[in-house]
């Protein structure tokens, strides 16, 4: 492996980490408050000490040259954290987190769709093939636990799927932006807006019901803040800035495929934290998601390395 990419690889690794754990500490968070105000606070934090890692550190902000400029990273930030956020929590109301996992699986094709149509990326047969490898680890584990796919459940999956969607076009962008703006600088735009969104829908939500009390007394649970601390903090504003740094390395259909790690890893903290059991098929479907990923990576790559849009 070359030296240069050990780095990008092992962010990639860590990023995937904090992932799977998100799911753990979300399913706590949410036994206190409603998705909205998880949100809300999540990106609150985030948010606190994004700010003072810029006092502290001095961290330019990123100079708007262009209105061409703010219109991609207002698209940037309306991708992701926006519109997946959204679109996966209200499609989850319509189906269940089994399919959501099954559909969120297919989000690097979707992203080495668009990279090889914006970015002139090429990602060559096998490839996809290790790919498709890695989707089939996830599916097989959400199938064996006794997963299906409900015919009446349509709006929740046309929900989920623009929150794919949503997903792979940050991808995408974001590699497209990396040439022009730092990890760090794109972090402060994505982690500032979710701040002002999703802060500005709860507080509108419990206005509208007459309980804002209900809101700012979250600030007393200290149970609730550790928990989006970490969703804040590490699976936020950290993962952003991996992602970020990650994709001005890496192709982005390269960089995709890693997230499918995340479930191998809410497996292992489900298994250690909640005493959950693993089955053979768990084994399974790790070993379909890793191989996939590594042979993804491994796989040279062909076509132009050009990130114009």
């Amino acid at each position: 492996m070359n030296k240069k990419m050990l780095l990008p690889y092992l962010a990639a690794i860590l990023n995937a980490s904090i992932v799977g754990l998100t799911f753990l500490f979300t399913k706590l968070a949410l036994e206190d408050a409603s998705p909205s105000d998880t949100l809300s606070y999540r990106f609150t934090l985030g948010f606190i000490v994004l700010i003072l890692i810029k006092i502290i550190f001095k961290v330019k902000l990123p100079a708007i040259k262009s209105k061409k400029a703010l219109g991609y990273l207002l698209l940037l930030a309306l991708f992701y954290p926006t519109m997946f956020f959204s679109f996966q929590a209200f499609g989850l109301l319509y189906t269940t987190s089994a399919e959501g996992g099954i559909l969120m699986a297919f989000a690097p094709i979707l992203t080495a769709l668009l990279a090889a149509l914006f970015l002139k990326e090429r990602t060559n047969l096998v490839q996809v093939l290790f790919i498709f490898m890695s989707i089939a680890g996830v599916v097989s584990i959400f199938f064996m636990k006794g997963a299906s796919i409900q015919t009446g459940s349509y709006l929740g999956y046309l929900l989920l799927f623009i929150a794919c969607l949503s997903i792979a076009g940050y991808t995408v962008l974001a590699r497209f932006l990396s040439v022009s703006y730092s990890p760090l600088q794109l972090s402060f735009i994505m982690v500032t807006f979710g701040f002002v969104f999703f802060n500005a829908y709860a507080i509108i939500q419990h206005a509208a019901a007459g309980d804002l009390m209900t809101y700012t007394s979250l600030w007393t649970n200290v149970p609730f803040l550790l928990y989006t601390c970490f969703l804040g903090v590490f699976a936020t504003l950290l993962t952003s800035f991996l992602s970020n740094y990650i994709l001005s390395k890496l192709p982005a259909s390269q960089m995709s495929v890693f997230a499918n790690l995340s479930t191998v890893i809410s497996i292992a903290a489900g298994a250690i934290v909640l005493n959950e059991t693993i089955y053979l098929y768990h084994w399974i479907g790790a070993f379909l998601i890793i191989a996939g990923v590594i042979g993804t990576n491994a796989t040279k790559k062909t076509g132009s390395k050009s990130r114009s849009l």
